[in-house]
Parts: structure tokens; C-alpha cells; sequence
């Protein structure tokens, strides 16, 4: 499955706000330094249809994006994929901390559209406390959740081996349920796509 078009649809913090789209929902969750930007570029093979900054922080409505695909048998296939606000970033307010995660609660309690969802970590480190409370929430309201573990073009391929097993372990994750992406280096697009194509049968 390929990306053939995609395009920005709107932005929003309540529910009462969200496009209402006949589409299937995939949303892109992680701490605000991850790369999510990066990442939804990469995927939707743009250069800038999320805003990329060396700012952390800088999502921070929830923005939707129409997507046209190509299934294996060429034909047209329909997603909207949800950019949510990064989380985790200190050098903001408290009340500002406070917003974004209500954003993303409340989205995923009020989306019906949502079926599944994509939750980046950073492959380098340990698992973080913040990235425990988004996956836990994931599985205690039942949602389909795709770890993906970025930035792992900064490691070899045995380290990135060995940081998958340990990351599968401290968030209590089944095989297959997180992959390694770069962005740089293009790794991991398939992986992601295969995905997110279950996720819309």
C-alpha cells in the first residue's frame, strides 16, 4: 500500500471541532522531541505537510490530514490520518501541559472514526514514564496501538535489536507490536504501512 495523495484538512481542540469524516481514523502519538513531525512526513512522502521545528512542542492542536492510498490492487483507499499534540515538554506551562493532554483524552474517548494508533518512542532510551501512562491508556481503553521506536538510524543494527527486545519488555508488549523507523534513512516505512493497512479492513 502507497501514498499517492494527502492533503492538511483542519485543526482542532474540542471534539465538537473535529472534521466529520466518513474515513478511518490513524493517529501519531509521542513526546514532543520524538520526531512525530518527522515521521508523518515521512510516511505521507512530503516534506512539510507537518510542520517539522527544532523547537519541541510545536503541535499542538490536533490536526487532521485526508489521505488517498493504493492497495496492492491499485485501487483507491481512504484514511484520515490525526496528528495529535506532543506531550512531555517541560519548558511549557503546566496549564499548557494540562490542555494537550486533555486534547488527547478527549480524542480518544469522543473519535469513533479512531481504530488504531501509532505511539513513538525514541529507540535510544529507556522506557520513559510519560510513554508508560500513553500506552497503558491505550490498552486499558482497548485501542490498536503500533509502537514505534524513532531515530534508530543512531544505532547499529545488533543495538537496534537489542533496544526493540528491551523496549518490548519494560512497556509489556507483544511481538510485532513495535517496530524501528528512521526517517533519515527511510527504515520502517513498510513496517508502519502494513499496519496501518490492517487497521482499515
Amino acid at each position: 500500500m502507497r501514498v499517492v495523495q494527502s492533503s492538511f484538512n483542519k485543526s482542532a481542540v474540542n471534539p465538537d471541532q473535529y472534521p466529520p469524516t466518513p474515513f478511518t481514523d490513524i493517529a501519531f502519538v509521542g513526546k514532543s522531541n520524538v520526531g512525530k513531525s518527522s515521521m508523518v512526513n515521512t510516511i505521507l512522502n512530503r516534506k512539510a505537510i507537518a510542520k517539522v521545528s527544532g523547537k519541541p512542542g510545536k503541535t499542538r492542536l490536533v490536526n487532521f490530514f485526508d489521505v488517498r492510498l493504493k492497495n496492492d490492487d491499485n485501487q483507491d483507499v481512504f484514511l484520515t490520518l490525526v496528528d495529535l499534540p506532543g506531550y512531555g515538554f517541560a519548558k511549557v506551562s503546566k496549564t499548557a501541559r494540562q490542555l494537550w493532554k486533555k486534547m488527547i483524552s478527549n480524542y480518544f474517548k469522543n473519535r469513533i472514526q479512531l481504530n488504531g494508533v501509532v505511539s513513538l518512542i525514541d529507540i535510544r532510551h529507556k522506557a520513559d514514564s510519560k510513554d508508560k501512562v500513553m500506552i497503558e491508556m491505550l490498552q486499558t481503553m482497548k485501542i490498536p496501538f503500533l509502537v514505534v521506536a524513532t531515530k534508530s538510524d543512531k544505532l547499529t543494527k545488533s543495538k537496534i535489536v537489542l533496544e526493540l527486545k528491551k523496549r518490548r519488555t519494560e512497556f509489556g508488549l507483544e511481538a510485532g507490536q513495535i517496530v524501528a523507523f528512521s526517517s533519515l534513512k527511510k527504515t520502517g516505512i513498510e513496517d508502519v504501512m502494513n499496519w496501518i493497512e490492517s487497521r482499515l479492513k
